[in-house]
């Protein structure tokens, strides 16, 4: 398989864990922001966290810089469209952003104004390349519940205008799910789709409360439902997707190295597993590069593939119209 040439849907992507860091130099300088350097190799060491973290906590700690440069309408239109442009290079013909709006209010910008600006680097990369792209908002696990009802409530006037989705994210605490029980209503009562982070860090069972309480569709993750039958049993009888991201899942210790990963386990026994990044700088990857390593370590045949890119397509939370483009593009393959 030439995977590079294959088109490609990513549904599990960090906004702020994916920047170049020549715009991270360059907003800093434009916007007068101290670095710790200004030297391109110093700041990419701190943008990538290495492939032996000592957990999902250490991994975290790479995102302290990008945020440093994502406070302005114009860096997060710019580091958007940048992402797409990147994406749309190895052939990303549809993926989903996410990223939570309140770590991008501190020097005064509204969660409304954060919204717009990201979805307008959207479009700006639609309009250039031949990519579609939606967003996912993100409520950090770290914040408060109230926190999580005010994006719901600034993001409801996006939906229909590539705000798509509400996610759980940051550090995983068992049992998360029911203190965000009120707030995931909310969202789904507006038409908010869900997916959850859970099941990253050792915790089946909030896998299984992610899609009890909180009617998750989707799993961010999800890895170790392979340690909690309840989990397992649940994501494979009501097909929900798995967004798993190999990469990152090694650096976290979410699996001691790749050929641990369950994801070709999982697809082999029929539950839906999608292939993602996650971040492209903190993990240094890109989609084909994860391709790669599943196809390396399971050898994928090209029907795997084409499986796996279908489950893709179906799972997103795409308009109708954007599922069958995307599926043409698998055809002649």
């Amino acid at each position: 398989m030439n995977l590079i040439n294959l088109p490609k849907i990513e549904l599990h992507c960090h906004l702020d864990g994916s920047l170049r860091a020549e715009t991270v130099i360059d907003i800093a300088r434009k916007e007068g922001i101290n670095l710790p350097s200004f030297d391109i190799e110093v700041i990419k060491k701190e943008l990538t966290a290495p492939l032996e973290c000592e957990s999902l906590d250490d991994y975290l700690k790479a995102f302290s810089l990008p945020n440093l440069v994502m406070q302005s309408k114009y860096s997060l239109r710019r580091i958007t469209f940048e992402l797409l442009e990147d994406a749309s290079r190895e052939n990303v013909k549809y993926m989903e952003i996410r990223f939570a709006p309140l770590l991008h209010t501190s020097k005064g910008l509204e969660v409304e104004e954060i919204i717009e600006s990201v979805l307008d680097g959207i479009k700006d990369a639609e309009e250039k390349y031949d990519i579609k792209g939606n967003l996912i908002l993100c409520c950090m696990r770290t914040m408060a519940p109230d926190k999580a009802f005010d994006i719901v409530e600034k993001g409801k006037n996006f939906l229909g205008k590539g705000v798509v989705a509400i996610d759980l994210c940051a550090s995983e605490n068992e049992g998360f799910c029911k203190a965000f029980v009120e707030p995931i209503a909310l969202a789904r009562q507006y038409g908010y789709r869900i997916t959850i982070h859970a099941g990253e860090t050792g915790i089946g069972k909030n896998v299984l409360e992610a899609v009890e309480l909180l009617r998750a569709e989707r799993i961010g993750h999800g890895v170790f439902i392979k340690d909690c039958a309840d989990a397992y049993k649940i994501v494979k009888d009501k097909k929900v997707v798995l967004e798993m991201c190999p990469t990152s899942n090694v650096q976290t210790k979410a699996v001691s190295g790749f050929n641990e990963h369950p994801i070709y386990d999982f697809h082999k026994d029929g539950i839906r597993v999608t292939v993602n990044t996650d971040n492209r700088t903190v993990s240094n990857t890109d989609m084909t590069n994860e391709f790669n390593i599943v196809a390396k370590e399971f050898n994928i045949s090209m029907e795997d593939y084409r499986e796996i890119y279908h489950n893709s397509v179906e799972a997103s939370f795409a308009d109708l119209e954007t599922k069958e483009k995307l599926k043409k593009y698998m055809k002649d393959k």
